[in-house]
């Protein structure tokens, strides 16, 4: 069993030293540096890069939800596993649409924290199996067209007609020439269904046919901005991890 890097977010003295004490009864698992705030939750991350975080949902300055969100923009190769911690249960809605693995609410409950251990070890444990051993459906042939239900029809479309697609008020915006289409599979679904295809994540949030990228240009902290072709010229940003990779494959 691989060991599993966790880091704490919180501003609470005795919530982050309740979840340290958990964490390390736990067998395999080793926990990072904790932060305080969430600025500080981002700077970490991008030293330690962590499998999980544990991270408080209300901290002062950064939230634990906008903290998560700018991480998320960070890690296009290997996104953490969020776990929200909070004394209110009306925050769990905000977890889960940042797709976190689970939410813990204070005080914590040994038996509700192995249930989220049992749930962190078995996603990690699946991303590990996908990684060493590709599914079929990266050796076979790029689909030509792509079924999309907007939950009132079909929608056949060409792959190469899609411009771009983002998340958006929980339906998935499918941006073509034409128009846009709303559908209730994820982003990252639909990147599964395009596999093969010169479909890229610039970020967490836009998946980008690269044939339809007009320029791409410096912005600021080592991000960049993608121009498309379409009639509006739409700008879309791309990480500072996806940045390096997008640049090489227009090098191939």
């Amino acid at each position: 069993m691989e060991l599993i890097h966790a880091m704490i977010a919180e501003d609470e003295q005795l919530a982050r030293e309740e979840l340290i004490y958990l964490l390390k009864k736990e067998p395999h698992v080793m926990v990072c540096p904790s932060a305080e705030t969430g600025e500080q939750l981002v700077e970490l991350y991008i030293e330690h890069e962590p499998d999980v975080i544990f991270l408080d949902v209300q901290m002062p300055g950064l939230t634990g939800v906008e903290a998560a969100g700018k991480i998320a923009a960070l890690a296009y190769h290997r996104m953490p596993l969020f776990v929200f911690t909070t004394a209110y249960d009306d925050y769990a809605l905000d977890a889960f649409e940042l797709e976190a693995v689970d939410y813990l609410l204070k005080p914590y409950e040994d038996s509700r924290f192995q249930k989220t251990m049992k749930r962190i070890r078995k996603q990690l444990a699946q991303a590990g199996t996908e990684k060493d051993n590709p599914t079929l459906s990266q050796h076979e042939s790029p689909a030509s067209k792509l079924l999309v239900d907007d939950g009132e029809r079909m929608v056949v479309l060409p792959p190469d007609s899609i411009y771009y697609a983002v998340p958006s008020k929980r339906m998935l915006e499918i941006h073509t020439k034409e128009e846009i289409i709303e559908s209730r599979m994820t982003l990252q679904e639909l990147e599964e269904k395009l596999h093969g295809l010169p479909f890229f994540r610039t970020h967490r949030s836009y998946l980008v046919n690269l044939n339809h990228i007009r320029e791409i240009t410096p912005w600021f902290n080592g991000a960049y901005n993608i121009t498309l072709k379409d009639k509006d010229h739409t700008t879309l940003p791309v990480s500072r991890s996806a940045r390096k990779v997008l640049l090489e494959t227009f090098k191939q």
